[in-house]
């Protein structure tokens, strides 16, 4: 029996489906960006909430094809815009109608800790101590780890809520990507003072869709192919490169970068300054991109739950 992960981020909404042995069955990402304008009005946007319903019909209908007798064990979580949002259950109200089934709403830690899981899959973390680090819509993960998963901590920063905040002009002025940058600073300084066994890390390792477009655009990948992705060794000079190509682009120019999707082109600039700010922080040499995610440490769980 299959078992299935959806994922309701600020930015995207997120289906997967695994076998009872792990492999992949279904993968898909659509951009829906459920959060727009949430950081402003602390509510989600009615044609946003739109957006995501129907994605999230049309999810429930491949669903179907993979349970016509019985329903796939699912989970279906909600992060970074719903955590912030007062209409929340208003919408929660909506995916039950169309799926069968209430979203989990789920802490910074938790989305942490199954990001961690999914991040690490196929990967060799470094005993000595590792770091993932999933760059969202909304919020940043951070989770460490030597031999075990020790620490998690979630930053209220991501692609479109920096965008949001300081990204005003296209190209962003220099001033803008400057605060940009700067605001993920403080809030890395604020997580080290409170958990400084992470500067202690000698390994980054990127999850979400952030680093993995980065990724995508540094390789120049036309057709995206997580296999070419996953392992994929980011240089920080690379990532600065692509920092600047894609900042000084205005949209319309930026959207022919191989790589890029155009439904991401208009936030990946604050996803960057996020990850641009994160390894000057660090003082990083690179960082190891995963193609896995939130999903495949939900769908590890489930697995082991039905194993019981």
């Amino acid at each position: 029996m299959p078992v299935a992960a959806i994922d309701i981020g600020t930015n995207s909404t997120n289906l997967l489906v695994v076998g009872d042995d792990g492999s992949t069955l279904h993968r898909i990402v659509e951009v829906t960006r459920l959060g727009s304008g949430v950081d402003r009005s602390g509510s989600l946007a009615p044609d946003a909430i739109d957006r995501t319903v129907a994605c999230l019909d049309r999810y429930a209908t491949i669903l179907s094809g993979f349970g016509a007798s019985t329903p796939v064990p699912m989970r279906v979580s909600a992060s970074s815009a719903c955590r912030d949002a007062a209409n929340r259950d208003e919408f929660f109200d909506r995916v039950t109608s169309v799926l069968g089934r209430r979203p989990e709403l789920i802490s910074g830690h938790d989305e942490a800790r199954l990001a961690y899981r999914g991040a690490i899959t196929g990967l060799t973390p470094d005993p000595m101590g590792h770091v993932v680090i999933d760059i969202g819509g909304g919020s940043t993960e951070f989770a460490y780890g030597d031999v075990e998963l020790r620490h998690t901590h979630s930053i209220d920063v991501g692609a479109v809520r920096l965008t949001e905040r300081h990204l005003e002009h296209d190209p962003p002025r220099p001033e803008e990507l400057l605060n940009a940058i700067g605001d993920v600073q403080d809030l890395f300084d604020d997580m080290i003072r409170s958990i400084p066994a992470m500067t202690g890390a000698r390994q980054l390792i990127g999850v979400a869709g952030t680093i993995v477009t980065a990724a995508a655009v540094e390789i120049g990948l036309a057709t995206f192919d997580s296999s070419r992705v996953h392992g994929f060794r980011f240089e920080r000079g690379a990532v600065e490169d692509v920092f600047r190509t894609l900042a000084t682009e205005p949209l319309n120019d930026r959207v022919h970068n191989p790589g890029l999707p155009r439904e991401r082109a208009d936030v990946i600039v604050g996803g960057l300054c996020v990850l641009v700010g994160l390894l000057r922080r660090w003082d990083a040499d690179e960082i190891i991109v995963s193609s896995r995610n939130i999903m495949d440490g939900i769908c590890a769980e489930l697995l082991e739950e039905s194993a019981r």
